[in-house]
């Protein structure tokens, strides 16, 4: 049987469900790359290495803020509707003007080195291959543009691709990567704005482990011409002082919001200010002309006891489109499956970043990893919308969740 024999005339819920059913009655086997997310993570901290997944799993301090952000998922509960025509269901959703064919992406996350040898270029393969938006991290293991080949960036066929940024200390630096990005055919600017300084990390203190001082995650640092003009030698004849010029220049914690607007007039690409909580921020990084905001905590792993990053959305999303009515509002911060994306829409979201799933299956088979993970939040987020009663993601709003008690 053929991965097309469903694709064509089935919506992609039942396509995913019957492969891999179809797939352990043939073989016996059950899925390599796990179903349930907590078997998906036990089986990844298994495959890396210890300091790899700390780096990866663990959050600020206690990490209260992540257990914060999946017990807030159980504040809201979808109320399934019945005798709906959910026969063909439409998973698009429209972001900066652009149509998306899900209603989510694949969030930025550094380092992918550590997890898996073809790190990024494998999460950009399987995003390309499974036609889902990719975001591209400033500290990712391989180069800016190798990963928009791979992402095939310059085309105009596929999903749009953003890349993050981290304003550096060193403007010439942010102007270069900016530069760059719009090269290589990005079509928007992800600025995240919450790490003017890291975390207290407690994980990766104990192991005394920051992959960045060992040269990792710093590719776009090191193939940088405003970055290597700031060093004494070429960062392949000495990587070490390539490293510490990198944690010395990583952030500016000195910014306002008066610095955006020399972002803002440096490109021409839509700029969503990343890592956003509070309505007042938002609304004042729309105001000075960002086109949208990411509600994230950073996945728990900057502050300790902060809020909830679901807590804060409804408000941010009445905030920004107050503002702006245009304005995109995403989220991300502990979304582990399609259900958990439908309830971030319902509550206001347009779409939805996903981070540690598809790490974790990076870790476990590369690319086919990835696109294991993007499959199974796609299917179960398509089945969790017809069983809700919609048949349109684009339609899904608060009417989708139980009452608040």
């Amino acid at each position: 049987m053929s991965d097309d024999d469903f694709r064509p005339s089935t919506p992609y819920g039942r396509y995913r469900q019957t492969e891999v059913f179809t797939t352990g009655m043939l073989t016996g086997e059950t899925p390599s790359v796990p179903v349930a997310y907590a078997d998906l993570k036990a089986a990844a901290e298994d495959a890396m290495s210890d300091e790899a997944y700390a780096y990866v799993a663990g959050g600020a301090g206690g990490e209260s803020t992540k257990r914060a952000n999946r017990r807030a998922f159980d504040d809201h509960r979808l109320v399934p509707r019945v005798l709906r025509d959910t026969s063909e269901r439409d998973l698009r959703v429209d972001v900066l003007g652009d149509t998306w064919p899900v209603p989510f992406a694949l969030a930025p996350i550094g380092v992918q080195g550590v997890m898996h040898d073809d790190g990024d270029l494998a999460s950009a393969r399987a995003a390309a291959a499974e036609d889902v938006p990719y975001v591209t991290s400033t500290q990712s293991s391989e180069s800016l543009e190798d990963i928009a080949a791979e992402l095939d960036a310059d085309s105009d066929d596929g999903p749009p691709n953003w890349f993050q940024l981290y304003w550096s200390k060193d403007q010439a630096v942010t102007a270069s990567l900016v530069d760059r990005a719009e090269d290589a055919g990005y079509d928007a600017i992800c600025l995240t704005l919450d790490t003017p300084h890291l975390g207290w990390r407690e994980r990766d203190l104990q192991g005394g482990y920051l992959p960045f001082l060992d040269g990792k995650g710093i590719a776009n640092y090191t193939t940088d011409p405003a970055f290597r003009d700031r060093l004494d030698a070429d960062p392949e004849a000495n990587p070490r002082e390539a490293a510490r010029e990198f944690v010395d220049v990583f952030a500016d914690p000195s910014l306002t919001f008066e610095d955006l607007d020399w972002l803002f007039d440096r490109t021409e690409l839509p700029v969503v200010c990343k890592g956003v909580l509070h309505p007042e921020d938002a609304r004042r990084c729309v105001a000075a002309g960002a086109s949208g905001v990411v509600v994230s905590n950073h996945g728990g792993r900057q502050v300790d006891d902060a809020v909830a990053a679901l807590d804060q959305l409804p408000a941010v999303a009445d905030a920004v489109h107050d503002e702006d009515p245009d304005a995109a509002v995403l989220f991300d911060s502990g979304i582990r499956r399609g259900a958990d994306a439908l309830v971030a829409l319902a509550l206001g979201a347009d779409a939805v970043l996903l981070g540690r799933p598809y790490c974790y299956g990076l870790a476990l088979d590369g690319e086919d990893g990835v696109r294991a993970v993007v499959s199974n939040v796609r299917a179960d987020l398509d089945l969790s919308l017809a069983l809700t009663g919609y048949d349109a993601v684009r339609d899904v709003d608060d009417d989708a969740l139980a009452d608040p008690d």
